[in-house]
């Protein structure tokens, strides 16, 4: 009998707030369905706090971390390289350790492609997508969205300067024209393929919905929420009532985790399980 391996590889997230992410469950049902010894770790690291952790990480040997608020931006100067994706998108929420190298990836927009294609057996090719928000969630999906060949795109947000920021990113880094509207108390969303709230509107506990002429959705759209927790929004439930077919934002979690899983392990994960530890965390 050989020897047994008491030393875990971790893995885990740098954030600020971070209490209430939870990536945790998902990916270490990940790792006990596969029988891996891996470890995941939520880290409050504020803002300034980011290139000492990062050295402390690299000491103790860490395969990767995600990043999210506040440093999917901060995080890029201290890279060795990054993914042409991430890039285009100008931030980062993955990364991967190797030889004392960080890799950058975002997953984010990924995570939501593989839902929409998976989920609901749709392909973006051609398509006319509506996004709510220009914060980083609208930034990863608007990218992806059209490296998957989306036609049009639409940002809708409340803050001009924001929205037609994310519109001049798309059009420096991807050469593509989309369009920016105001978001205010008349907005009805037009005829299209996609409609995503990719605001944190209505994420536990608050209980709003984004502010919209919901019977304006046409029946047959496809009406996404970048939400988790909880995973039937005021929005889906809206826009379910108009015939609408919704994806809630488990599906881009667990995918954009699932990519993440595999740039640490090297193996598939197991989608399956990941979903069900969240569905019952959230239960």
């Amino acid at each position: 009998m050989g020897a047994k391996n008491y030393r875990t590889t971790n893995v885990g997230v740098f954030g600020h707030p971070i209490d209430e992410n939870p990536t945790v469950v998902l990916q270490e049902a990940g790792f006990r369905e596969l029988g891996l010894n891996y470890r995941y770790l939520n880290f409050d690291i504020k803002q300034g706090e980011l290139e000492n952790a990062l050295n402390a990480i690299k000491v103790l040997g860490f395969r990767g971390i995600n990043l999210t608020i506040p440093h999917k931006v901060d995080i890029i100067p201290f890279l060795d390289s990054i993914s042409d994706a991430a890039k285009k998108i100008e931030a980062v929420n993955t990364v991967v350790i190797e030889g004392g190298k960080l890799f950058g990836e975002n997953t984010d927009g990924k995570g939501f492609i593989q839902s929409i294609t998976t989920d609901a057996g749709c392909s973006p090719r051609g398509a006319h997508a509506v996004i709510l928000g220009a914060g980083g969630a609208a930034r990863a999906i608007a990218v992806e969205l059209i490296l998957a060949g989306a036609s049009q795109l639409t940002i809708v947000n409340r803050s001009k300067n924001r929205g037609q920021a994310l519109v001049e990113l798309l059009k420096r880094n991807c050469g593509f024209d989309s369009e920016f509207k105001i978001w205010d108390n008349t907005y009805k969303p037009p005829d299209c393929d996609f409609l995503v709230n990719a605001t944190s509107i209505n994420l536990y506990p608050d209980a709003s919905k984004p502010d919209i002429h919901y019977e304006a959705i046409a029946p047959g759209t496809i009406v996404c929420d970048v939400i988790p927790n909880p995973p039937q929004t005021g929005f889906l439930t809206e826009a379910k009532k108009r015939g609408a077919v919704t994806l809630d934002g488990l599906g881009m979690l667990v995918y954009q985790g699932a990519i993440g899983f595999k740039l640490w392990t090297g193996l598939d994960a197991p989608v399956d399980v990941m979903r069900k530890a969240l569905q019952e965390e959230f239960s």
